[in-house]
């Protein structure tokens, strides 16, 4: 079963997710869990030219932020007992280079920030509120990492009757299975799954202009 929606700039955003220095860079604290970093920077091509076709095509661009409290004591089970390492390597520490957005894709002035604390971006933030002020109904999803902040953004996002589009080459995974596997899933149901150059041409943006 794949989802026939039909994508189109009227009453579309794009949904930047996670592209930190904690995930992108190997002084970041997934490299230092001993996780590998380099499947999630190989997203950030892609990231950057579905950011950059956005922008040319005047399509509202959110980025989404993983932060937790210097303390972590907003971290939950996450950072308590399910990966501690998270917290003894800071993950995404409020206020810290690890938790800023990486250099190739930082938000302008005009484009909206939604910080959290959990996988989805929709769990105790703005995101849907700010979505409905402005009419949107299609969102085009990128960024890290596949299986979990992204597809469990994607999730809510499909739960809440949004037209759901990811572009399979501007997600990464630090695993190869989760990463095929969470485009299955949300080809299956939840989203329709293209690639940067279909979601480009689907915008009327000429690729030669964002390469």
């Amino acid at each position: 079963m794949t989802a026939n929606f039909r994508l189109v700039q009227d009453k579309a955003a794009l949904v930047i997710v996670d592209m930190q220095n904690s995930y992108l860079e190997p002084e970041g604290a997934m490299a230092k869990c001993g996780l590998d970093w380099t499947r999630l920077r190989a997203a950030a091509p892609g990231c950057q030219r579905l950011l950059a076709g956005a922008r040319k095509a005047g399509i509202p661009v959110i980025h989404t932020q993983y932060v937790f409290q210097p303390d972590f004591k907003d971290g939950g089970l996450l950072t308590r007992e399910i990966m501690p390492e998270l917290k003894e390597t800071g993950l995404c520490a409020k206020g810290t280079w690890d938790a800023e957005f990486w250099d190739g894709l930082k938000p302008l002035p005009n484009e909206a920030v939604i910080e959290k604390n959990r996988c989805s971006a929709f769990y105790s933030t703005q995101l849907e509120s700010f979505l409905r002020s402005m009419q949107v109904e299609n969102l085009v999803f990128c960024g890290v990492t596949t299986s979990m902040c992204v597809e469990s953004t994607v999730r809510d996002a499909a739960q809440r009757d949004f037209r759901c589009f990811v572009a399979r080459d501007a997600t990464g995974e630090v695993v190869q299975d989760r990463y095929d596997g969470a485009l299955k899933t949300m080809g299956f149901l939840f989203a329709k799954v293209m690639t940067v150059n279909e979601i480009l041409d689907s915008w009327k943006v000429e690729l030669s202009n964002v390469a």
